[in-house]
């Protein structure tokens, strides 16, 4: 299985939604003092890069 840049570019958006989802997980559930909105906030940098990611698929 030969990858290409938009299977590498797959491969890193999906890591990233799961990284960003495991953070901001963290942050809801397991910290409740000011750890959790940092944790949160950047679960949601986690995932606007994703989606820069995704949409570089084809253009790159």
């Amino acid at each position: 299985m030969a990858m290409n840049k938009n299977t590498i570019l797959g491969w890193a958006t999906f890591i990233m939604l799961l990284m960003g989802f495991l953070l901001i997980g963290l942050g809801a559930f397991r910290y409740d003092d000011v750890a959790g909105w940092g944790f949160a906030a950047v679960g949601v940098g986690f995932l606007a890069i994703s989606w820069v990611f995704n949409s570089l698929k084809g253009r790159v």
